[in-house]
């Protein structure tokens, strides 16, 4: 019989079914455990599932030759009706994807309709603020517009800087195997202030201000504070809502215009010192070739990806539940889903401005 252990799962299981199926009804059947040089828990889990299926045809497993403690071992899983778990049913590789990809599917498009009905609810709120209907909460606007702006400015100039300074000596590398050195000063405008100054604005803001969003947010919800604001007559949307998603919409363009200034800075020393464009220089051809097109394309995007950062992370924060699972969880899902909204917002503002010519 050898060992019935743990590491012998899989041939114990085969041969306490073949032992079940052969054994004949309303009859006794002697299971002589001399022969079984091991027994763990695992293994007795197998002789009582023989031991049920047996009795499910009136039969009877008498045990034989067993010590003390295999004795009591087989004693307490039949106290406690300890069963091996059935087995896993069986699975296919490519349609437990398609089964994957058609719950992706399902809950994007859910995730899309809870976002429209939610920036249904904050236009409507927004509007009763316009037309007086609601309290215009000033003092946790300009709260939130230091912790989502002033306090972003440093690591957004920072991270900024650095690109615009990476981006500037690779272009003068490149350039200047053409004698185009000075063209890295058109280049370096253009992609700052029309992409790149917006995209490590947004970036930044979604991974530090949505996040913080959605777990202060979160964490109201688990212990209770939003539904006591439905008690006490007070309208979350315009306490807590309104006011994150105004000052994230009063605070990206700036920090765009920052990031988009810090970069050209970085970009101008690393010319000056890389490439041997003066500052003077420098400045003569930023004039000369950045266009108010060009300085409001990242400016006019910002808004609009700014309300899309809020309403995710404010959407996320109202799903929390009661754990700080739950809270984590959906603090990652807000950080991953605005970063993907940022990036096709600005894809679609990208061939909205070029069928238009902007």
């Amino acid at each position: 019989m050898g060992a019935w252990v743990a590491r012998n799962s899989r041939r114990l299981e085969r041969l306490a079914q073949a032992m079940a199926e052969r054994a004949p009804a309303d009859a006794t059947v002697e299971f002589d455990l001399a022969k079984v040089s091991q027994l763990d828990t695992l293994g007795a889990v197998v002789i009582e599932n023989i031991r049920q299926a047996l009795g499910a045809k009136n039969s009877t497993l008498a045990i034989r030759n067993a010590s003390t403690a295999q004795e009591m071992l087989l004693a307490e899983i039949a106290t406690h009706n300890i069963t091996a778990p059935p087995p896993p049913p069986e699975t296919h590789h490519l349609i437990d994807l398609l089964a994957d990809f058609g719950l992706s599917i399902r809950r994007m498009a859910h995730d899309a309709f809870n976002m429209n009905v939610f920036l249904g609810e904050t236009v409507r709120a927004l509007g009763r603020l316009i037309t007086g209907r609601s309290r215009f909460r000033m003092p946790a606007v300009v709260n939130q517009i230091e912790l989502i702006g002033m306090r972003g400015v440093p690591i957004i100039m920072l991270i900024s800087f650095l690109v615009g300074a990476i981006l500037s000596q690779q272009m003068i590398l490149q350039l200047s195997n053409y004698g185009a050195t000075l063209l890295v000063v058109y280049t370096l405008a253009v992609l700052m202030f029309r992409e790149v100054g917006l995209l490590l604005a947004a970036i930044m803001v979604a991974g530090r201000s949505g996040s913080a969003i959605t777990a202060e947010l979160g964490s109201m919800k688990m212990r209770e504070e939003i539904d006591a604001m439905h008690v006490m007559g007070l309208d979350p949307m315009e306490v807590l809502i309104i006011p994150r998603i105004l000052a994230m919409i009063i605070s990206l363009p700036l920090l765009t215009f920052l990031a988009a200034m810090a970069g050209m800075f970085g970009g101008a020393l690393v010319a000056w010192g890389y490439g041997g464009i003066t500052p003077t220089t420098f400045l003569q051809n930023l004039r000369d070739s950045v266009t108010m097109h060009t300085f409001l394309a990242g400016l006019i995007k910002a808004p609009v990806m700014a309300l899309m950062i809020g309403t995710t992370a404010c959407i996320e924060g109202m799903k929390v539940e009661g754990s700080a699972e739950s809270l984590g969880r959906q603090t990652t899902t807000s950080v991953v889903k605005s970063m993907f909204i940022v990036i096709v917002v600005d894809g679609i503002f990208a061939m909205f401005f070029a069928s238009i010519n902007f």
